[in-house]
C-alpha cells in the first residue's frame, strides 16, 4: 500500500484561519467534459443502450450546449467564483464553453484530455506526457499552466502523485481524507490535497446512487451548516456539479436553492477557488521538502 500522507487528526492544533478570520472555505467545481464517440470510458443515464448510442450521447452533450452556461450564470448571480474541471478536448469541441469560463473569471483545473480517458489505462511511460499535454494546452489557451489537477474517473497510478508535482501541478482535487487540506508526500516537490466531494458530487450521488434533486440540495445545505458550526478550521467544503447533470432545469432549481443558502452566509464562509485556497494554506502551513520516500509500502 502506498502511503502519501501522515495521520493527523482533526483534533490537532489549527494552523490558523482563512482570510477575514473565516474557518470555512467553499469552492464550487463544474465538471466540463467531452467524450470520444464509441470508445473508452463513458457516463450514461440509461444503461445498456446498443450502439450507436445516440440517447446517452445527446444527454452528455446537453452539458456543453446548455448546462454549463446556466451554471456559470447562476454562480455569477450569486457571487460565487467558479472552478471548471476541464477536459482540454473541450477547447476544440465546444470553444464557446471556455470563452464563457474565461469571461466569468473561472479557474481551470486540469481534468484530462477527454473523459473517455483514465490514467490507469495509459501505456507504461506515457503518464507524464499526458499530464504535461493537459497543462500545456491550458497554458497555450489561457497564458498560464493550471495549478490544480482532478483525474478523469478519479483514477491514479503509483506514479501519479510524483508526476503531478514534477510537471508543475501544485494541488490535487481528488481525495477527501480530511476536512482540512494536507500535504502529500512526493519525491519531486510539494503537492497539496484539497478536499474533494465524493458525495456532494452529482455524478456519484444523483446518477450513481439515484439521489433526487431536492435531497442533493439538502445534502449541500446540511454539510455547509455542520462545517460552519464545527469551528475547527481551516476547513474546506467542495461541491462538484457536472454540466449535463446539475445544469438541467429541475436540478438547477434545487442546486440554486442550496447555493443561495451558502452565498447568504459569505460573512462567515470564504467562497473561493482552489488556487486561492492553495495560496492561503501554503502561507499558513508551508509544504515539507520532497523526499525519496514519497512512495512506500
Amino acid at each position: 500500500m502506498t502511503r502519501r500522507y501522515d495521520y493527523d487528526p482533526i483534533t490537532s492544533p489549527s494552523p490558523g484561519s482563512w482570510p477575514g478570520g473565516r474557518r470555512l472555505a467553499v469552492y464550487v467545481a463544474i465538471g466540463v467534459e467531452d467524450y470520444r464517440a464509441g470508445e473508452g470510458h463513458v457516463e450514461d443515464l440509461l444503461p445498456d443502450v446498443p450502439a450507436p448510442d445516440l440517447v446517452n450521447g445527446a444527454w452528455r452533450d446537453y452539458g456543453n450546449r446548455v448546462g454549463v452556461f446556466r451554471l456559470l450564470d447562476r454562480l455569477g448571480s450569486l457571487g460565487i467564483p467558479p472552478t471548471l474541471l476541464l477536459n482540454t478536448q473541450v477547447y476544440d469541441a465546444a470553444p464557446a464553453v471556455t470563452d464563457a469560463a474565461r469571461a466569468a473569471g473561472a479557474e481551470l483545473v486540469g481534468h484530462g484530455i477527454s473523459n473517455s480517458d483514465s490514467l490507469a489505462d495509459l501505456p507504461a511511460g506515457q503518464e507524464r506526457d499526458y499530464l504535461d499535454a493537459v497543462a500545456g494546452r491550458i497554458e497555450k489557451e489561457e497564458g498560464a499552466r493550471p495549478g490544480g489537477w482532478s483525474s478523469p474517473w478519479l483514477t491514479h497510478t503509483p506514479d501519479t502523485i510524483d508526476l503531478l508535482a514534477a510537471t508543475g501541478y501544485r494541488y490535487l482535487l481528488d481525495l477527501r481524507a480530511d476536512d482540512r487540506p494536507f500535504w502529500l508526500r512526493t519525491t519531486t516537490g510539494p503537492l497539496l490535497s484539497i478536499p474533494y466531494a465524493l458525495e456532494l458530487n452529482d455524478s456519484s450521488s444523483v446518477i450513481g446512487r439515484h439521489v433526487d434533486a431536492s435531497t442533493f440540495a439538502d445534502m449541500i445545505v446540511d454539510e455547509f451548516d455542520e462545517l460552519l458550526a464545527a469551528g475547527d478550521g481551516p476547513l474546506v467544503m467542495s461541491i462538484v456539479l457536472h454540466s449535463f447533470i446539475s445544469g438541467v432545469p429541475f436540478r438547477l432549481r434545487q442546486v440554486t436553492r442550496a447555493l443561495a443558502h451558502l452565498a447568504a452566509r459569505r460573512d462567515r464562509a470564504w467562497l473561493a477557488r482552489p488556487g486561492d485556497i492553495h495560496a492561503a494554506f501554503a502561507a499558513l502551513c508551508p509544504p515539507p521538502p520532497a523526499t525519496a520516500g514519497g512512495r512506500d509500502g
